[in-house]
């Protein structure tokens, strides 16, 4: 029985290091995939006055004339929102394709959603055509779509169990350097110009390559090989080059048992999901802190930045050096995450995260508003966005993926990954289908139904979201299962994932636990 435990406990410490060949799968998955979101995001931001003339001078070649105001609005603002609506479709094929194909097979395919729109991104100048623009945004969303549920799955499934948090925020962090990215070579004398901009979007296609050349010399999930392809063999031989050691044994027997209870229950669907009385208040708080996320604005601030600090009074030559620089607060603050996530605990970043960016939004509204009359108030407006950006990094933008991990089990995750890529994409569509005309209609005060979607999102956290920082699944579910109304006491999967981590699987371990029951 020592030998045993002594045995085990060695097992787990050694699963908690980092090996290179986990390093850099790490890298080339999120820089491959993530990395692309974020250029996305962010890569028509600064050069929209080029592009937008490019529509006028194509639309005046054709028909004589240029378009009005109204359609120009609708044009772009078409080509803001079609990434995100791209990146719904997106999430809606994540559950076929990774069960079909794998986790690393789905990341292999999507980089053709990539590569295709770039190389055509980049000749649309040469071949006078805006709306293939438009076009590529969608298919290129759905490149987003599908990376941004697929990376986190892919990387979380490799994990050691230690680690999983902290590389579960490593997505976030490359989503927030390819912002930076698109927003260093967005500038004015590097690629946003009316010269450098088809190049721009073209370079969104380099990543992908990497990963399409890379990629496939990294082992695929073990998890996978072995629940959904049941081959033993190529889930081992996975294992050991990820982990750097011959013996993987004790998770071959988590894996094996994860396996048995999987076949007994099956795997949940989405419309199993929103019926099951015992993930009712998991499933509401991830709709809530995903649409909290979007809807608090964070990529209308990404996708207007410039018009932004404009209107805060930063003279046009040197907004491109505040936007780089707020781009580079976003990147530090998120790799901060990767750090505190495990030290503070996610319930306390996720109410700091969405309370900074609350007051942050009601200080920006008064300071746009007195910009004309008090000569600091830009400065005060500046603040403001930096501050909203921190809070974001923080709090809002990684830690609700990592949320989904843990509040969800196996069987359930899945179906959970779906929903909340879907509220996500959706949320971030319409932020950026209408902002424009918000901020047209509102003015400064936009920024106050910002401000009260993270209010609610606060209060509904404080309220319900629990404390999951080194709590066990078992005991994550238990501090939700009062406010579900059920007893854990024959709740499958739960034991499932408790006794699949708790002890080391045997057969006189199986005899007890069938005498016992």
């Amino acid at each position: 029985m020592e030998k045993g435990s002594e045995r085990t406990l060695s097992s787990l410490a050694r699963e908690g290091r980092m090996t290179i060949v986990l390093g850099l799968v790490t890298f080339i998955a999120a820089f491959g995939s993530s990395f692309q979101y974020g250029y996305n995001v962010s890569v028509i931001n600064s050069p929209a006055p080029f592009m937008q003339d490019f529509y006028n001078e194509t639309y005046f070649e054709r028909y004589g004339e240029y378009m009005s105001e109204d359609l120009m609005t609708a044009l772009w603002s078409l080509t803001v929102s079609f990434f995100p609506l791209g990146g719904f479709f997106g999430s809606l094929m994540v559950g076929p394709m990774v069960n079909t194909c794998g986790r690393k097979g789905t990341l292999l395919i999507n980089n053709v959603f990539s590569i295709i729109p770039a190389i055509l991104m980049g000749i649309s100048k040469v071949a006078s055509t805006f709306e293939v623009i438009i076009v590529c945004r969608i298919v290129i969303g759905i490149c987003a779509g599908l990376s941004s549920n697929v990376v986190p799955m892919y990387l979380g499934e490799m994990s050691p169990k230690n680690l999983r948090g902290a590389v579960g925020v490593v997505p976030q962090l490359f989503i927030t350097i390819g912002i930076l990215a698109a927003q260093i070579l967005g500038m004015r004398m590097i690629l946003g110009s009316s010269e450098g901009w088809p190049i721009l979007m073209g370079l969104t296609g380099v990543p992908a390559a990497l990963q399409l050349l890379c990629l496939p010399f990294f082992p695929e999930s073990p998890r996978y090989l072995l629940i959904q392809k049941g081959d033993e063999e190529k889930a081992k031989a996975a294992l050991k080059k990820l982990r750097g050691w011959d013996d993987v044994e004790d998770e071959m027997e988590e894996m094996r048992k994860e396996d048995q209870v999987e076949k007994a229950e099956g795997k949940m669907s989405v419309c199993a999901l929103f019926t099951y009385r015992g993930l009712r208040w998991q499933l509401i708080s991830i709709i809530v802190m995903m649409m909290g996320q979007q809807l608090s604005g964070v990529n209308g601030v990404y996708y207007y930045a410039d018009s932004i600090y404009e209107n805060a009074g930063v003279k046009k030559d040197d907004v491109q050096f505040v936007t780089v620089g707020t781009g580079a607060v976003n990147v530090v603050m998120t790799l901060v995450a990767v750090f505190i996530v495990e030290a503070l605990g996610r319930r306390i970043l996720l109410l700091a995260g969405f309370g900074i960016c609350c007051v942050a939004c009601a200080v920006l509204t008064v300071a746009l508003n007195l910009k004309d009359t008090v000569s600091w108030m830009p400065y005060i407006s500046i603040a403001c966005v930096i501050s909203y950006v921190i809070g974001h990094a923080i709090g809002a933008s990684p830690i609700p993926s990592v949320m989904i991990i843990e509040m969800f089990l196996q069987s359930s995750r899945p179906a959970a990954f779906m929903v909340g890529g879907s509220v996500h994409w959706l949320s971030n569509f319409t932020v950026g289908l209408v902002f424009k005309y918000m901020e047209k209609g509102l003015g400064p005060y936009c920024f106050l139904v910002f401000c009260g979607i993270c209010l609610v999102t606060v209060i509904y956290i404080f309220l319900i979201v629990p404390e999951t920082k080194n709590k066990t699944f078992m005991e994550i579910n238990q501090s939700m299962a009062k406010r579900n109304g059920i007893e854990l006491q024959a709740d499958k999967e739960e034991l499932k994932d408790f006794t699949a981590v708790s002890v080391p699987y045997s057969k006189k371990n199986e005899a007890g636990r069938n005498s016992a029951l």
